[in-house]
């Protein structure tokens, strides 16, 4: 395997930054986890947008353009000889002065990592090979306004903290006032009476891409969607359940702790209306 780091394609066991990035020091770096379907991303523009917010909250004014971040995602695609793929690209500030008080981004360490995933679509396989076990936990989601929920950063520690607490696939959390906000690495949505339903973004919620395709999709099918402020109970309650991010794409959810959860006919719809656009757009 071959990496992207600071514009030049290295073994995967030469890769490495140093441990004075701030990245590794502080977690002073974003990242984005995409998807290659056919040897293309999906949602790209999506995807360096919300980079680009990220970086723009960290105040990381790196200068590397989104064509240039595109061509080494591609670069370490056709060097790997991968079509389909998980790939992570990540921006740190770079290695600074060793406090905590940022510098300017002028040396910015960029990389690339990439493994191989089956293939997306109608005829793909998923990734997963069960529904998703889950669990709601005590952990609960940084509020937004201490950390923007929609910068996607290094700094996982939420994530990381609230998936210790469970031998579930995912864990999901609550916000400090109790209501649900999204699992350690995925959005939550659940279907009640034929009616689904997510939490807003008004929430400490992060904007997944997956979560605006799905819902997108949900319109174009007719499925009546809601987004709002839910509670445990309203879970509880639910007909079916399911998660999304890029590499799950639309998981359904077989059990929320001891309840079991049925794969109902909406996020039936909504995965074969996923798989279809993928087709349709890389392959």
């Amino acid at each position: 395997m071959q990496y992207h780091v600071n514009g030049n394609l290295v073994p995967a066991e030469e890769a490495t930054v140093s441990v004075r990035d701030r990245g590794f020091m502080y977690g002073d770096a974003g990242f984005e986890t995409l998807r290659a379907y056919g040897g293309t991303m999906f949602e790209w523009e999506a995807h360096a947008n919300r980079l680009r917010r990220t970086c723009d909250v960290l105040s990381i004014d790196h200068g590397i353009g989104d064509g240039e971040l595109r061509k080494r995602i591609h670069e370490t695609l056709e060097a790997n000889d991968l079509r389909d793929a998980y790939v992570k690209c990540s921006i740190t500030r770079g290695v600074q002065a060793g406090k905590l008080t940022p510098g300017p981004a002028d040396n910015p360490t960029v990389v690339v990592i990439v493994s191989e995933l089956p293939r997306g679509g109608k005829r793909g396989t998923s990734v997963w090979d069960a529904p998703a076990t889950a669990e709601i936990v005590k952990t609960r989601r940084v509020p937004d306004h201490a950390l923007p929920a929609h910068a996607k950063t290094h700094n996982y520690l939420n994530g990381t903290l609230a998936r210790l607490e469970t031998e579930a696939d995912e864990a999901l959390m609550l916000d400090l006032d109790g209501n649900l906000t999204e699992g350690a690495t995925s959005n939550l949505f659940f279907v009640r009476k034929g009616v689904l339903h997510t939490p807003s973004l008004s929430g400490a919620i992060l904007p997944g891409i997956t979560r605006t395709v799905v819902l997108e999709l949900a319109d174009e099918l007719g499925i009546p969607t809601r987004t709002g402020c839910y509670r445990p109970v309203d879970l509880r309650r639910a007909d079916e359940a399911f998660l999304t991010n890029t590499t799950w794409e639309v998981r359904p959810v077989g059990s929320l702790g001891d309840t079991e959860l049925e794969i109902g006919s909406v996020t039936r719809e909504l995965a074969t209306a996923f798989d279809a656009l993928v087709e349709s757009r890389h392959y």
